[in-house]
């Protein structure tokens, strides 16, 4: 079968599936939420009450003995197994990205003809999986394969349902055999503890009844949907995630009329099959609905723990995957799959609450409440400002740099949006001019009146990295494959260590006798003027914005080895060493992982191009070529005019011209390539392949959808744009 004949049978496949049914359970969703959840209903029912306090104390930190632990397993194993769970398995998340499980069974022999089903504390808490091929930046020699999976009681126990086995998950997290963190999960509960902490310390200055500061997420997940046919049909889409060829479809989102649209039948009938997954492991999607991109979704859950939202985001987009495979589809998480159009991002709604039940980041309608907002919300915008590139390095990617700055995406230059209305309210701080109480004798600056217009007080600003929509912080510049873990934990990180600075300037203007009103209000000031350059409220896309920022002296890195510098910096290995929450050894072995990470995508998308076109394009192109050669030379065998073959003969030089061009730039790359690959320095050769591999790309794209638009439609090899992005 030719490359072709693939296409046309690809899109005959497509053309003639249906929506799969989907049996919906009879009963209402809040009667089977959380049903494959180790929750608390599970919990009260299998365990002791000792055994059940332990685990919840445990989620305050406090550790579970051995003989308690022997009890949970227990009930665990007991619970799993009469949902027909058979293995288990410490669910993980390392430093590759994806998630990672290696099933153990409960069954135990005894003799050759018994054997019983066991699971012990020691099995729950803590297992030694081989970590020796799991990326580690020089924290193990090769030959040193152990490493650990330890539990994690703050997220639940869970099962998972492969429809041919279910499978008892473990939330843990992975640890190298010296206790260095070797995946995303054990730096956000770390970073979590220290902002939780500084947090607590600060609203204790406002309210002393405060007990515990509780930080939330909520992750709104965008993707793409395409037949699987098409997608096995696309090299490139199986290999690297995006297409890097092809010519835009004529109608793509202009017209704006995917938006909020319809949703298809067989699209429909996909997002009932893995919501409903979803909603028995607990993760609550509330939203679901068409994308600007045709092609293109979204689905968005509420607001949850940090920790517990990353899970259920990683294990998300995990069932979306294998749900889609039911379907006949293909989900694609890739932050830019089509050119020319929206890319997906993964947008990070933060904020943080208290135990008696305030938003510490919504403002309120009474003097108080409006100082405490402003504290968190100028002390958050402070912590942005003093660590940007902190921020950008945290989003960056091989993949989100193809969709930052596009599209609706924002762009590479971190700044702020908060709206006219706060930043009215800043600029009455700053300037001294906020009303003053009535009853203040005019000494004392007590802040300024909020508006009531309270929980939508600023619109929304699609290209800024970081807004403040209401009562949160959105961080929009996350990338939709991206482990939220990441820029959470520099978020969590950066603000509490701004929160203890803020507390630690408090104490002593209060010692030195300052009021307490009067001392926030001034240390606010001066946290104002300090930051107001990263404050910007207009359009990120325009040139103008650009050259303003540069004035501002703020930096926009466009390329992923020059972003990810931030994490060696000296004055952000001294952040995280001091709050706890990394040591100066696992920075740069981050570092050295996503260094080696990018060399690698970049390696692979340029030999995928290499194939791509020596095996798909030329031949195609030379193919259609040669039929215009025959018939051109028949008719001049036939003594018509040159007119009947002008058009001929101007076709094969024009794909001539065109392929030269192709092969020619694919040999340089090639040669880009391998002097890249001779380089043992992991810097030097990220930089090589950023700076001299990877400009070709675009240069040998442009000239594959050249002949893209000159090829006959039935000799094409790969599907294009408009069946990738419009067969529903």
């Amino acid at each position: 079968m030719t490359t072709s004949s693939i296409r046309l049978k690809a899109l005959e496949m497509a053309q003639q599936r249906a929506a799969v049914k989907v049996d919906l359970p009879s009963t209402k969703i809040s009667d089977y939420f959380g049903s494959a959840v180790f929750g608390d209903k599970a919990m009260k029912a299998h365990l002791s009450k000792e055994a059940y306090n332990a685990i919840r104390a445990a989620r305050e930190g406090k550790p579970i003995e051995r003989h308690i632990a022997d009890q949970i397993a227990a009930g665990m194993r007991q619970w799993s197994m009469n949902e027909g769970v058979t293995h288990y398995t410490h669910w993980f998340q390392p430093l590759t990205g994806a998630t990672a499980e290696k099933h153990d069974a409960f069954f135990e022999p005894l003799s050759d003809t018994e054997s019983i089903e066991k699971f012990s504390g020691n099995a729950l808490v803590q297992q030694e999986p081989d970590a020796s091929s799991f990326p580690n930046g020089g924290l193990r020699n090769t030959f040193e394969a152990r490493g650990y999976t330890a539990w994690d009681p703050s997220s639940p126990v869970f099962i998972v349902d492969n429809k041919i086995g279910k499978t008892l998950c473990i939330p843990t997290i992975f640890v190298s055999y010296t206790g260095e963190a070797l995946d995303y999960k054990a730096p956000l509960l770390k970073s979590l503890h220290v902002l939780e902490q500084s947090a607590l310390d600060v609203c204790r200055i406002f309210d002393k009844s405060v007990a515990k500061v509780s930080t939330t997420l909520g992750i709104e997940q965008e993707y793409f949907l395409i037949d699987e046919a098409l997608y096995n049909a696309r090299p490139d889409l199986v290999i690297t995630g995006r297409t890097l060829f092809g010519y835009s479809a004529a109608k793509g989102q202009q017209l704006e009329d995917h938006y909020f649209g319809s949703i298809p039948e067989r699209i429909y009938a996909y997002m009932l099959d893995f919501e409903t997954e979803a909603l028995k492991l607990g993760i609550p999607l509330k939203t679901r609905h068409n994308e600007v991109a045709p092609g293109q979704f979204e689905c968005a859950p509420n607001f949850e723990d940090v920790n517990l939202a990353v899970d259920h985001n990683q294990l998300l987009m995990d069932l979306m995957e294998k749900v889609a495979r039911r379907h006949g589809l293909k989900v694609l998480f890739h932050e830019k799959p089509f050119a020319g159009i929206n890319g997906s991002g993964k947008h990070n709604n933060w904020s943080m609450g208290t135990d008696t039940g305030v938003n510490l980041l919504s403002p309120g309608n009474t003097p108080s409440k409006n100082l405490q907002f402003l504290t968190f919300f100028i002390n958050t915008i402070k912590a942005v400002h003093d660590y940007p590139d902190l921020l950008r390095a945290s989003i960056a990617s091989s993949s989100n740099e193809h969709r930052l700055g596009a599209n609706e995406a924002p762009p590479s230059i971190i700044s702020v949006f908060i709206g006219s209305q706060l930043s009215e309210v800043l600029s009455e701080l700053e300037t001294n001019t906020a009303k003053k109480n009535d009853n203040s004798k005019g000494q004392s600056i007590l802040f300024p009146r909020i508006p009531e217009i309270l929980l939508d007080n600023t619109d929304r600003n699609r290209t800024s990295p970081f807004a403040f929509t209401g009562n949160k912080f959105e961080f929009r510049a996350v990338g939709s494959t991206a482990n939220s873990a990441s820029p959470m934990t520099a978020l969590n990180t950066i603000v509490a260590n701004q929160l203890r600075e803020f507390k630690a300037e408090f104490e002593a203007a209060v010692k030195g006798g300052m009021k307490k009103e009067e001392a926030i209000v001034s240390i606010l000031r001066g946290y104002i003027k300090h930051s107001k350059r990263i404050l910007f409220e207009g359009n990120g896309y325009g040139d103008e914005w650009k050259k303003e920022a540069e004035k501002r002296g703020l930096k926009n890195i466009t390329e992923v080895p020059d972003a990810f510098e931030a994490y060696v910096e000296k004055g952000v290995l001294a952040l995280f060493e001091k709050t706890g929450v990394l040591n100066e050894r696992e920075m740069h072995a981050r570092y050295e992982i996503l260094l080696e990470n990018f060399t690698k995508k970049v390696q692979i998308e340029s030999r995928v191009i290499g194939d791509l076109a020596n095996t798909h394009v030329i031949p195609a192109a030379l193919s259609y070529q040669g039929e215009l050669a025959d018939t051109a030379k028949k008719l001049m065998d036939l003594g018509v005019g040159k007119d009947a073959y002008t058009v001929h003969l101007n076709t094969i030089n024009e794909i001539s011209s065109h392929v030269t061009q192709v092969k020619k730039l694919v040999l340089e790359m090639v040669d880009a390539r391998k002097a890249a690959n001779k380089i043992e320095d992991t810097e030097k050769k990220a930089n090589a392949y950023c700076y001299k591999v990877k400009p070709y790309f675009a240069e040998i794209r442009y000239y594959a959808d050249k002949l893209e638009r000159i090829v006959a439609n039935e000799q094409w090899p790969l599907p294009k744009y408009r069946e990738l992005l419009f067969l529903k």
